[in-house]
């Protein structure tokens, strides 16, 4: 199935392989995006590996695209090739693995009708890598976190190498990853690095990091003023070339939820005086961690904008399963009554990329996921680490440890969980007092930097002009 648009004769074209799920193809579409704000005379096709039915979501923004974008969804791999109960990465590098003939025969007919030059690669469809070499065509890798975690899966070969024992934690307590200046604990690595060495989740991953240096370059949604030493070196790097392009965030949300609801209540709140709390797309709490959290804002007596979903056990069970529950309804007895006069809470969803950008936000409670995070730089809003899961415990660390625009909670080390008083005093650390103003100074330098690095001579715009004049030059 393809939209009806062709990639035009005179112009250059690329195609961009998504990894399967919304949260893969948003960012690919972000970056085509600013590719043709800036280079016109480019032509992008999205080639889209499924298992099944497009969700009306991603249906919703493959529709929508600019004139010189079109889609091609390739033929539905059959459930019944894959085994059953993978993790959410094994489970995305396998379908786009069955997909490569479907892939092979549309990137052919491409060939056969434009002046395609380069293959864009999502994270878990480095499978489809060979495509790009058997055609001779550039490949490349679009990498949509930061360049900590690029840099730490450059690494992981050599300490997989070195390792003597079933678990990486066994041989190391810490790493050291090029660039970065404080060692990660080996806890603090995304949690496919701290499965055993013989799962699927941490073998996938491991052939991530092992094929990432047959790219000839990989596009980053970072920019040098966020993390300079790690873009240097990986920059001073015979292969592959690194472009840091970012920072890339949505101008407006995906969807309109509660959207009137947040934004009039932030109209009649004073500047800078409300805290934003909300866990991402898909990040869940478990019930006594989200009690804590309520008599935390409770106690804080600061303004509070929350999201809240109802709890889990798993602390990313919202990505894969839609939650049908009230939320509202987890919520500690009185708490709403309560605090009616200091907070909004609402169910499930809220417009983060409008909250974020109002003049009543001064402060962010945040998973740390890497879009959020860029959006909370972006508009200078301090933060308040609250990682779940996947790389955002490395996040955290460079927003507290090394940007220092973040403060972090501490977890009681016999429950695990972050008590009612810790909530509490993080939110009064970055909401007033001296901590407070050296954190809102930081973080407003790195909005400028932000801004700046996308200006018409900024490195961001540099690095996306230096990758456009190498496709254009390039011949089969």
């Amino acid at each position: 199935m393809s939209n009806s648009i062709t990639c035009m004769e005179k112009k250059t074209c690329i195609a961009m392989v998504p990894s399967p799920g919304l949260s893969h193809l948003i960012p690919l579409v972000e970056f085509a995006k600013l590719l043709l704000q800036n280079h016109n005379e480019y032509h992008i096709t999205f080639l889209i590996p499924t298992l099944g039915p497009l969700t009306p979501s991603m249906q919703s923004i493959l529709n929508t695209l600019p004139p010189n974008m079109n889609f091609i969804v390739l033929p539905q791999v059959n459930i019944e090739d894959l085994p059953h109960n993978l993790d959410p990465a094994t489970q995305m590098k396998l379908i786009v693995k069955h997909s490569i003939p479907f892939l092979y025969e549309e990137v052919k007919s491409l060939l056969s009708k434009t002046r395609l030059v380069a293959l864009v690669f999502s994270m878990f469809s480095t499978d489809a890598h060979d495509v790009a070499k058997h055609f001779n065509l550039l490949s490349y890798l679009f990498f949509s976190s930061g360049a900590v975690l690029f840099s730490l899966f450059l690494t992981i070969p050599n300490l997989d190498e070195a390792a003597s024992t079933q678990f990486l934690g066994s041989s190391y307590e810490t790493v050291n990853i090029p660039g970065f200046s404080i060692p990660l604990h080996i806890k603090e690595l995304p949690d496919p690095f701290i499965c055993e060495r013989s799962s699927d989740a941490y073998k996938s991953i491991l052939d991530v990091c092992q094929k990432l240096s047959l790219f000839d370059g990989v596009i980053m949604n970072t920019f040098t003023d966020l993390e300079p030493e790690v873009i240097r070196v990986l920059q001073d790097r015979e292969k592959p070339s690194v472009y840091p392009v970012g920072p890339m965030i949505r101008n407006e949300s995906n969807n309109e939820a509660n959207m009137s609801m947040c934004l009039r209540w932030l109209e009649n709140q004073q500047p800078s005086s409300v805290l934003f709390v909300s866990f991402g797309s898909g990040g869940t709490l478990s019930q006594d961690q989200l009690n804590e959290l309520a008599f935390g804002l409770e106690l804080s007596g600061h303004k509070f904008l929350w999201v809240v979903r109802a709890p889990s056990k798993n602390s990313s069970s919202a990505y894969f399963s839609g939650q049908n529950n009230d939320p509202l309804e987890y919520l500690p007895n009185g708490f709403l009554e309560r605090t009616k006069e200091n907070g909004l809470v609402v169910a499930s969803w809220a417009p983060q990329v409008e909250i974020l950008g109002h003049g009543s936000i001064g402060g962010f409670l945040s998973h740390c996921g890497w879009s959020s995070t860029l959006e909370s730089v972006v508009n200078g809003v301090p933060l308040i680490a609250w990682p779940l899961f996947a790389e955002q415990r490395m996040n955290a660390k460079l927003l507290t440890d090394v940007l220092k625009v973040a403060v972090r909670p501490k977890v009681d080390d016999e429950t695990g969980i972050i008590k009612q008083e810790e909530v509490a005093k993080a939110i009064k650390r970055i909401m007033k007092g001296d901590e407070s103003f050296e954190i809102r100074k930081k973080i407003k330098e790195l909005s400028v930097g932000a801004a700046t690095v996308l200006s018409e001579h900024g490195s961001s715009r540099k690095a996306l002009s230096s990758l456009a004049l190498k496709w254009q030059q390039y011949t089969c």
